[in-house]
């Protein structure tokens, strides 16, 4: 071996460690240099997360070649408790460079092989790299055979402890950048999808069907209180929610949807509150959840009926306190974000059968707005119907946008649109498809939006009520016989056998107007 005094190998090995960004190149370049030196077949550089835990391979090489990292920045791996205890009491007591020529000086013989991948005996020589009273990693060299090292490479090696801490602390800082700007990049990509979806959309029917709707939403979008829309599927909760962002103080920060419904029960803690590494198998690294990425702007529950009880129980604590807990996490994460929700669904039934959270409920019940099906507002469908042609001959590469076919509209009206505004564009879309020239005949598709066949729709089921329909008409005949009194002896309530509170959120959800059957 080549004898060279502490000061050229310090310089020496300074310049090769600092030679490059890409601590594989330096570390490469440092084995060049001191396979020349000490006896040597390995060369490690391994970095430990805060609990020391996870030992994660930054850098090796190889019998002279560079022994490639995945492209999860680190190679991972696990090790027993009792090794990690071990590697952690050693280091700490020793506080510097140790020397082990022989697996048997170590009760941990089998399990240390993990580190450096042999099954042959070494000699080694370790380095821990603290920063901050803390060991961020450690740096070995080993070669193959017992009792190579002596006093002369332990004291060499100990004085790269600083370029090496320096080193592996810039490198973990580097990756932190990393890592923030393809988050900060990743974060950019989802909103733009989530805004480029309403880029040209324009709420059809705000100044006739849908006014008192919009009337209700620019009351409450500058408060940044909770909203929950109620209404029937496909009736544009979401275009709703998204007005209602767009015109608030935070219509600046991001604006987050979340499908509860489409979430595995077993994924939405993770999803919508995030977790930490190691949390559970496969949490490789920590995840922001989607109330952290929502921070400074609102987040959109839709189908909030859906959501699990536990997760119920997590929202409530958001709401109440504007904090979460990352899943596997002990520390509390503030977050500044307005709740839209949205259902199909009857939460006050719900919560009479336990199916949701009475405390929840209140919570999120705070400004609700109801939106009427397509069936009450049937005065939108003209406009509905041309702006969909427009849009889907867009989307279709189709040039010449046809007219509707006479009479369509009065067919159109006249049909109950069980599916509302996503079963009209259904039709729209399929006429489209099937459309040759001349006018666009879009009535036939009706009856096959809903039997999927080509029989011609009956003309007796336009006679027949939906169901709120007749819950409706019902509801009428109470008021009338009671004159629009609703509670008390002699009520509606008391006349349907209903509870007061559920007939009132009836009557809001199908927008019956109480005042006309009060005596003048």
């Amino acid at each position: 071996m080549k004898n060279v005094s502490q000061t050229d190998f310090f310089k020496e090995m300074t310049l090769r460690i600092c030679s490059s960004l890409d601590l594989e190149k330096a570390l490469f370049e440092c084995y060049l240099y001191l396979v020349d030196i000490v006896p040597l077949n390995f060369l490690n550089l391994i970095i430990w997360d805060s609990d020391f835990r996870y030992p994660d391979v930054v850098a090796s090489v190889e019998e002279g070649k560079i022994d490639r990292a995945p492209p999860e920045n680190y190679f991972h791996f696990s090790i027993s408790d009792k090794l990690r205890q071990y590697l952690k009491t050693l280091w700490e007591r020793a506080g510097c460079v140790q020397m082990i020529n022989s697996w048997d000086e170590s009760r941990y013989s089998k399990a240390m092989r993990q580190l450096v991948k042999s099954d042959n005996d070494l000699s080694i020589i370790s380095l821990p790299l603290r920063l901050d009273n803390r060991i961020i990693g450690v740096f070995s060299i080993s070669a193959i055979g017992k009792n190579l090292y002596n006093k002369r490479e332990v004291e060499l090696i100990s004085i790269l402890k600083e370029p090496f801490t320096i080193a592996l602390s810039n490198d973990l800082r580097y990756k932190e950048l990393i890592d923030l700007k393809e988050k900060v990049e990743d974060d950019n990509r989802f909103l733009r999808q989530e805004l480029n979806r309403f880029v040209g959309e324009r709420i059809i029917g705000a100044e006739t069907g849908l006014l008192k709707v919009m009337q209700l939403s620019d009351q409450v979008a500058p408060m940044g209180c909770p909203v929950l829309l109620l209404g029937e599927t496909g009736t544009g909760k979401e275009l709703i929610a998204n007005a209602i962002h767009y015109s608030s103080q935070r219509k600046a920060g991001p604006f987050i949807k979340v499908n509860c419904g489409a979430i595995p029960d077993s994924l939405i803690d993770s999803e919508l509150f995030g977790h930490e590494k190691g949390a559970f198998t496969g949490a490789l690294a920590k995840k922001a959840g989607r109330f952290e990425r929502a921070h400074g702007g609102t987040i959109f529950l839709d189908e909030i009926g859906e959501l699990p009880m536990k997760a119920q129980v997590r929202l409530l604590r958001v709401l109440q306190q504007n904090e979460i807990e990352r899943v596997g996490g002990t520390s509390t994460i503030q977050v500044d974000v307005r709740v839209i929700s949205a259902t199909n669904r009857n939460l006050e039934e719900m919560v009479d059968s336990g199916e949701f959270r009475e405390d929840l409920w209140f919570r999120l019940n705070v400004f609700p707005i109801i939106i009427p099906p397509l069936r009450m507002r049937i005065e939108d469908i003209p406009e509905l119907v041309s702006y969909m042609i427009r849009k889907k001959a867009a989307q279709m590469n189709i040039n010449r946008i046809p007219e509707p076919a006479p009479d369509t509209i009065k067919k159109l009206t006249a049909y109950h649109w069980p599916g509302n505004v996503r079963e009209l564009e259904n039709v729209v879309e399929r006429s489209l498809i099937r459309h040759r020239r001349g006018r666009l005949n879009i009535s036939p598709f009706i009856s096959e939006q809903t039997t999927g066949s080509d029989i011609k729709p009956q003309q007796n089921i336009e006679k027949i009520p939906t169901l709120n329909q007749g819950i409706a008409n019902l509801i009428r005949r109470a008021l009338a016989a009671t004159n629009g009194k609703i509670y008390g002896p002699g009520g509606a309530a008391e006349l349907l056998d209903m509870h007061p509170n559920t007939l009132r959120f009836k009557i809001q959800k199908l927008c019956i107007n109480t005042t006309e059957f009060r005596t003048r």
